[in-house]
């Protein structure tokens, strides 16, 4: 049960930390400490996409990756109403792409960076080559702030569902959102989960990296 709180625990602190700030800094700083203290308990995933990866290289079966998707939509969901109970009916979080842009490519960012995020977290959190490092919090914290930077003008920059979809469906059900931001939330679940599925079966059965 350890795994699955600090799951829940992980997956809060992220979404709200992105609610607040949005900043990629703050973000993969947040993400980086959330990752050192989890990763001896959970693996420190916080990310449906990075729980699907690590599903595909048989580390979790699939009833503990379902159980690790729920805890972190729970945390999303957790952080969402956090975030209306600060801010009441004066803002709204979720993320949204370049809508003046053909949907197509926010799609193609999505899936691309969750691509790259994915890879080094594979190689630094998980190949057996790596295992015993210390710099896999560092490596993971520094990627994701840099596609924060690259990405978000364009996607919107979630590259992890409990951040893309979550959110939306909360403010959806509060009622606190008067547009239809839902429109564009499936974005955030087809690219990131296939970004990640492609980094995990590359990985897994192209590159043949042991884990």
């Amino acid at each position: 049960m350890s795994k699955y709180i600090i799951e829940f625990i992980g997956t809060f602190f992220l979404v709200l930390t992105i609610a607040f700030t949005g900043n990629p800094v703050a973000i993969g700083g947040m993400l980086t400490a959330l990752i050192y203290m989890g990763y001896g308990v959970s693996g420190a995933q916080y990310n449906p996409a990075t729980t699907i990866a690590v599903w595909i290289q048989k580390k979790i079966n699939a009833k503990e990756a379902g159980l690790f998707i729920l805890s972190q939509v729970l945390g999303a969901a957790g952080a969402s109403i956090a975030y209306h109970l600060i801010y009441g009916n004066t803002r709204v979080f979720f993320l949204s792409p370049d809508i003046k842009i053909n949907i197509l490519k926010p799609l193609f960012v999505e899936g691309l960076f969750t691509f790259v995020m994915m890879m080094v977290i594979l190689y630094t959190a998980v190949a057996k080559r790596s295992a015993g490092n210390q710099y896999y919090g560092l490596a993971i914290g520094i990627i994701v702030t840099g596609i924060g930077y690259a990405g978000s003008y364009i996607s919107g920059g979630a590259y992890n569902p409990a951040v893309g979809v979550v959110p939306v469906l909360m403010e959806t059900i509060m009622g606190v959102c008067q547009c239809h931001p839902i429109n564009h939330a499936w974005i955030y679940l087809v690219g990131p989960v296939s970004g990640s599925a492609a980094a995990a079966l590359l990985f897994r059965y192209v590159l043949k990296e042991e884990v």
